[in-house]
């Protein structure tokens, strides 16, 4: 499993943040473990947060630098791909993850990465945060985006 030599969390403090979680809508059960460990971590923090759905994962980048933009303080980007037998796979995984990556840069905010690239259902089953799943990459991409958000907010001063 990739979670191996993960840092061990620690609480969080995030009160006065802004974070938009933005998720896909396809692989339902996936997305909505996804949702519910990013939702966890991030009222556990005090953020204030909300849940904007989008079509896919392709459509990821553009509504998180849309949300960045209008103030929030971090995105939480959740999405799930999984290969099938066309190229498709490799195209929408490189758009979403250059596409997000461009974000963080060009908004100079964090954008916590929740997007599975998956060979299976089971693998995407394994890492959302259900019961029964080994990780739990909702709740990691939430950490993530509220731990550098918070470093920025400390290094701007």
């Amino acid at each position: 499993m990739s979670g191996h030599g993960a840092p061990e969390e620690q609480a969080l403090e995030a009160t006065g943040l802004e974070v938009v979680i933005v998720a896909g809508t396809w692989h339902d059960v996936i997305t909505d473990g996804l949702i519910a460990g990013a939702e966890r971590v991030l009222t556990a923090s005090g953020a204030r947060w909300r849940l904007v759905r989008v079509p896919g994962s392709f459509e990821l980048p553009v509504a998180c630098k849309t949300a960045l933009e209008a103030g929030a303080d971090a995105v939480v980007a959740l999405g799930v791909i999984i290969r099938g037998g066309t190229p498709h796979f490799e195209y929408v995984s490189s758009a979403a993850t250059d596409g997000l990556t461009r974000v963080a840069l060009d908004t100079g905010k964090p954008v916590g990465f929740g997007v599975l690239t998956l060979d299976d259902e089971q693998q995407g089953l394994d890492r959302a945060g259900l019961p029964g799943s080994k990780e739990d990459k909702g709740a990691e991409a939430a950490s993530a985006a509220v731990r550098t958000a918070l470093v920025l907010r400390d290094l701007r001063g």
